[in-house]
């Protein structure tokens, strides 16, 4: 038994341009897949895979809000049965930031084997694209969202940035992105460096960074657009 991790999509419509055929066969081969939605793992199967016939397949849903008991029953049942499993995000790669870390753990623990396959990872492309250090890095997921204490996240993770040379990571809900950008601004000293990498892999990607002096006056219009932003020296 093998728990499959499959990346998925970033962007719509890109399947062919960033992922490899190895996700694609394996997709069509499987006939369990553990996924984060369940309407948008259908599309993507049908799109890599048009074989398949969803109908007769067996889809579980494991979120964020998933129990450790719904984790461990949903691999339990691969054991049972001596089935392989996919794990699906809704975008990106299963397990970065994403609760398939929570049935990649229990896998382990019950001794399935763990793989991982190719596939885009947002992170880890803002990373390679924004020219800031790419041997020390760190990711924070979302900051808060009321303000005052994401003021004070914001400048925690620049000393951090500063002190230690480390680029920091983090990403906001979308339709949040602009609020965000101003308490960057706001926050941040005018000579560290802030990196904005938006709709990545999409034909309208952006991905730019400059001073914080240098973004006043010039920041994109990303609302709605999925992002990460990066701090760095």
């Amino acid at each position: 038994m093998t728990l499959y991790l499959i990346p998925t999509v970033l962007a719509d419509d890109t399947a062919a341009q960033v992922l490899p055929p190895q996700v694609a066969e394996r997709v069509a081969a499987l006939r369990y897949f553990l996924v984060e939605n369940a309407r948008t793992a259908r599309r993507f199967i049908k799109q890599v895979a048009p074989a398949q016939v969803i109908e007769e397949l067996r889809i579980s849903v494991i979120d964020k809000d998933s129990s450790d008991a719904q984790v461990r029953a949903a691999l339990q049942l691969m054991q049972k049965e001596g089935l392989d499993a996919g794990v699906l995000s809704e975008a990106g790669c299963p397990g970065i930031a994403d609760p398939g870390a929570l049935l990649a753990r229990e896998a382990h623990r019950l001794g399935i084997q763990v793989v991982p396959l190719v596939g885009p990872s947002s992170l880890l492309l803002a990373l390679m694209g924004s020219g800031l250090n790419g041997q020390s890095f760190a990711f924070h997921g979302y900051l808060p969202i009321e303000r005052a204490k994401r003021a004070a996240a914001i400048k925690q993770l620049e000393r951090t940035a500063l002190q230690q040379h480390q680029t920091q990571l983090f990403i906001e809900t979308p339709y949040r992105n602009g609020p965000l950008l101003e308490d960057l601004l706001f926050n941040l000293q005018p000579s560290t460096r802030l990196c904005i990498a938006a709709s990545l892999t999409a034909p309208n990607e952006y991905l730019r960074t400059d001073t914080v002096a240098g973004w006043k006056g010039q920041l994109p219009d990303i609302h709605k657009q999925p992002a990460v932003f990066l701090i760095g020296a």
